[in-house]
């Protein structure tokens, strides 16, 4: 089973993003938090540092739409090469439409949902993404400690793949270190996303890597 680590960004050094990025390069994307201080808490990321992190990454991106209104506003990071986009079912009036516009660009499409989204909300649609991702910590800042409540959420999405015989990824963003991607695998999540556990290490290649061995050893097939 193949198993994803996506280190998250928002716990690198901002100021030196392109030195941080080259630290992960064994990694399989970067994850891009991208917040727009009203959907969430706080304020990251907008196209331009975004596309500025496509120019340098040199492995693909994961951005992580924490934002209002991505009818209008996802597509245009797809435009910018992003390799996967994943939006907020919470802030998307028609979340299949921008699926679809998403890959006719060339990118994967995700759907997230906040710990408070239930799965059955959006069992109907989710087989229109290549990624499904459950929140594990309420977004919006790194460092919270993993919700361990949600992992019947990620059991939920992975029986759904299951039994419809759907492939999409299934990823877990929020609290991931060595102990809860272990939980978090058992449960039949597959793509994982790590911060201050990837760049909170005196080497962040070396934590991608024993990450990744320790989802592939726990995986639930």
């Amino acid at each position: 089973m193949t198993v994803r680590i996506n280190p998250s960004i928002l716990s690198a050094d901002f100021v030196n993003m392109e030195r941080d990025l080259g630290h992960i390069t064994n990694a399989d994307f970067v994850h891009v938090d991208v917040m727009d201080n009203n959907f969430v808490p706080n304020l990251t990321f907008g196209p331009q540092m975004v596309s500025r992190i496509k120019d340098v990454s040199r492995v693909p991106l994961d951005v992580h739409l924490m934002i209002e209104d991505n009818d209008r506003w996802a597509t245009g990071y797809a435009e910018l090469g992003a390799e996967s986009v994943t939006f907020h079912v919470e802030s998307t009036a028609d979340p299949v439409a921008v699926a679809k516009r998403l890959r006719e660009i060339g990118a994967r499409a995700g759907l997230a949902l906040k710990p408070g989204t239930p799965f059955d909300s959006v069992r109907d649609i989710a087989h229109e993404f290549d990624q499904i991702l459950v929140m594990t910590v309420e977004p919006g800042f790194g460092g919270q400690p993993f919700m361990n409540d949600q992992l019947e959420k990620v059991r939920q999405v992975a029986q759904f793949r299951k039994d419809t015989g759907t492939s999409f990824w299934i990823q877990v963003d929020g609290g991931v270190d060595e102990n809860t991607i272990e939980f978090a695998a058992e449960a039949g999540a597959d793509t994982f996303v790590a911060g201050s556990a990837v760049y909170g290490r005196d080497n962040p290649a070396l934590a991608v890597e024993n990450l990744r061995k320790l989802a592939q050893t726990h995986h639930h097939h």
